[in-house]
């Protein structure tokens, strides 16, 4: 995130067709941030939990 995207309330966006829907509170955008965090590394754990593929030309000691 930039601070370039970022338009003051009361301000218009550059571009007047690009205008964001409704500027967000800070704690809105963390939350949101912290629900994309979580849902990787939710996918990560599986990914991690799972037996590998067994495949042919791998290395087993």
């Amino acid at each position: 995130m930039s601070e370039a995207s970022v338009v003051p309330e009361g301000q218009s966006a550059s571009s007047p067709t690009a205008a964001p829907a409704a500027p967000q509170s800070l704690l809105a955008q963390m939350e949101q941030l912290l629900a994309a965090l979580n849902a990787d590394l939710v996918r990560l754990d599986a990914d991690l939990q799972s037996p590998p593929p067994h495949d042919a030309h791998s290395y087993e000691p």
